[in-house]
């Protein structure tokens, strides 16, 4: 069984249909590892915090992949949230926020280093 942790860096304020095919492709890889037994995380960091406010809606086209995934999603990057501006989003959507690191100017953010060092396998989109 291999361990996967899939990263979500992509802005869904950038407006183009990338950054949807980011976060959906990111999504599908959760869920194709879940479906087959591997263990398998996901962590919003950077700027895709922002997705945490918009995948949870009912409409929006990735919502039934979140919804299939949303037990593998370890949460949000705390200090990225407050960086830009979707820690109250996250909050209300029910994400973790995740601050594994101090670091220094921040609230905190997830340690990839630990999710390497336990032998998994880093997927960014």
């Amino acid at each position: 069984m291999s361990k996967i942790a899939v990263i979500v860096l992509s802005d869904p304020k950038s407006g183009g249909e990338e950054a949807l095919g980011r976060v959906f492709n990111a999504l599908v890889t959760a869920y194709d590892a879940k479906q087959r037994g591997h263990d398998i995380t996901v962590l919003f960091q950077g700027t895709g915090t922002r997705w945490s406010g918009l995948i949870t809606d009912g409409s929006h086209p990735v919502n039934g992949l979140y919804e299939a995934v949303k037990d593998k999603i370890a949460g949000v990057s705390c200090g990225c949230a407050d960086v830009f501006g979707s820690r109250e989003a996250a909050k209300d959507h029910g994400f973790s926020l995740v601050s594994e690191v101090a670091v220094l100017g921040t609230s905190g953010l997830p340690s990839i280093a630990r999710l390497l060092a336990d032998g998994y396998q880093v997927v960014t989109f």
